[in-house]
């Protein structure tokens, strides 16, 4: 029996390659000579660089960038000998990175991207894979633009301060000197969701409540943003709001489609670079697995794009989740086998996402001895 482990992070719990390991510790306790393959995987979201990295032969680039709120941090990119950058949004302006109590996406500016970025293309970068999943700003990537040399003025002509307030300020954008920097550098964006910029379907309204605002704040977030699109309308012509994946890591997919950026599933791309078709020809199993299985993960998510390659071979895929909501019925339509969350008892998020591995081998020890006997 072949198994193939390709797990996604489990958000604020453990990484890609913890959570293949955690599975693969559950099955080898029921058979230590099991056929095990770990595949870590990503969708865009945090963990892409990690694993990109490994799959192009990439060496890691330290950088210090401002976080949200404008503290200097230090954060890791990484770019091979081609040079191909792989970076992730997560790693400079992440949820991650900001406390509970702290979040508030009407303050936090994406800079930090913009930064890591305009150092790619100073060591050398041809070319620049963004992963935009995991955020924690909403500010239609008005940051990073202004991180890599835009300028906005309002409307008595006068130069904008870099900040989150300036949004709805704004009448005229001049990007010159960012397609100048950009001129011999290729972009291409790994989305894990397909949310346009605005609208019900929205960067705001879909993800903003989870990045800390209420509704007052996702009011005038949205407002921002429905003038920043406006504004590119009339420069650019360009409907931000009837493009794809525009709406990805709070509007950032936007402002680098504005750039002429390559968009792109995440998950597909993650894929195709770690040639994982060619490794679940022969396998018997896919287990896989990510923080929330819900209604969302049909739309680009890990799991889904591995249901959809592994029904081609007719691969029973078996998804562990740290919940599973009655929302994720729908990914048995496109080749889920089974989905099982690893919470079994009553307890705080934060001593679940400390529990994480410790459940998820437990769930998978579970599952496999089942496995094993049929």
């Amino acid at each position: 029996m072949k198994i193939v482990i390709a797990c996604d992070s489990f958000k604020e719990s453990m990484s890609a390659r913890e959570a293949c390991h955690a599975i693969e510790k559950g099955i080898r306790a029921v058979n230590q000579t099991a056929d095990c393959l770990c595949i870590p995987m990503a969708d865009g979201g945090e963990g892409t660089t990690e694993v990109l990295m490994n799959a192009i032969e990439a060496l890691p680039c330290f950088v210090k960038v401002q976080n949200p709120f404008g503290q200097e941090i230090d954060a890791i990119y990484g770019m091979n000998k081609e040079g191909v950058a792989i970076m992730e949004v997560a790693a400079t302006c992440g949820i991650d990175l900001i406390s509970r109590e702290q979040r508030n996406p009407t303050k936090g500016l994406s800079i930090g991207l913009g930064q890591m970025m305009k150092d790619a293309i100073h060591r050398g970068a041809k070319k620049i894979i963004i992963g935009l999943g995991g955020s924690g700003t909403n500010d239609g990537g008005y940051g990073m633009l202004c991180a890599l040399g835009a300028q906005y003025y309002d409307k008595d002509n006068q130069l904008l301060p870099t900040e989150f307030t300036s949004i709805q300020r704004i009448e005229r954008i001049d990007l010159s000197s960012v397609y100048q920097l950009l001129d011999s550098c290729e972009i291409v964006v790994a989305s894990d969701v397909d949310n346009v910029f605005t609208g019900e379907e929205g960067a705001t309204y879909i993800f903003g409540k989870q990045k800390g605002a209420n509704q007052q704040q996702l009011d005038y977030l949205e407002q921002s943003l429905i003038h920043f699109q406006n504004i590119v309308f009339r420069q650019y012509h360009i409907q931000l709001n009837r493009v794809k994946k525009t709406g990805s890591a709070g509007g950032i997919g936007g402002a680098l489609y504005l750039l002429g950026a390559d968009m792109m599933s995440g998950i597909d791309l993650v894929m195709q670079v770690a040639q994982f078709e060619k490794h679940i020809k022969n396998a018997d199993y896919i287990m896989t697995g990510e923080g929330s299985i819900d209604s969302q993960t049909i739309n680009g998510k890990t799991i889904s794009g591995i249901a959809k390659i592994a029904s081609q071979y007719n691969i029973p895929v078996i998804a562990f989740g740290g919940r599973v909501t009655e929302g994720a019925q729908n990914l048995y339509d496109i080749g889920v086998t089974a989905m099982f969350s690893i919470t079994n008892e009553i307890k705080t998020l934060n001593q679940a996402l400390l529990d994480g591995q410790k459940y998820l081998q437990i769930t998978s020890k579970n599952v496999f001895r089942l496995l094993n006997k049929l």
